[in-house]
């Protein structure tokens, strides 16, 4: 219970929550005590209905294009570049070109992330694509390279091309379908 609580990740701390009351649940039902059991019944019941509202697909997920020097832009990505640059070390904020191009990624209304490119054509070169820490396992890297996809059709985009950052940002683009191309890129057709 304790360690859900230290988790930056809603999902995670759901989880682990998860775990843990089926664990008192059964500590309860040894020792006889009711009251445990069933405060932990009702703990574990309400971390089923909050992951099944987190991954079940109800979430309103969105991206909305952006000029690369919106002034909020340029503030989300100053306050998340330490996390950005763990997964994307090479990171920098961008100055505006004809040939960029920036979404903010919605979860809710809110924004949770971040996607730049370099158009190349029918190419997209990313540049970043970023989720904050909570929302990481909300689905929306999925959601956006699967059925939110049509943002990158807009744009006349076909293929998304990422160099692949650190191990744990080429384990994520593998994760969502991006194949390996050549010694330093990965490509992913667009749906």
């Amino acid at each position: 219970m304790v360690l859900s609580l230290a988790m930056t990740s809603v999902v995670r701390l759901r989880l682990i929550s998860l775990v843990g009351s089926v664990i008192f649940v059964v500590y309860g039902s040894l020792i006889g005590s009711v009251p445990i059991g069933l405060t932990n019944v009702a703990i574990a019941a309400l971390n089923i209905w909050f992951l099944r509202n987190e991954l079940g697909g109800h979430r309103a997920l969105g991206a909305v294009v952006v000029p690369v020097d919106s002034p909020f832009l340029a503030d989300f990505l100053q306050f998340h570049l330490a996390d950005i640059r763990r997964f994307q070390p090479d990171f920098a904020i961008p100055e505006p070109e004809p040939d960029l191009v920036a979404m903010l990624l919605m979860r809710d209304g809110l924004p949770a992330g971040a996607f730049i490119g370099r158009q190349r054509g029918t190419d997209l070169l990313v540049v970043l694509d970023h989720v904050t820490k909570p929302y990481r396992d909300s689905q929306i890297s999925t959601w956006l390279f699967g059925r939110g996809s049509a943002v990158f059709r807009r744009l006349g985009v076909e293929r998304l091309v990422s160099p692949p950052g650190t191990d744990a940002h080429r384990t994520y683009l593998e994760r969502m379908g991006f194949t390996r191309s050549g010694a330093a890129m990965y490509v992913r057709e667009l749906p």
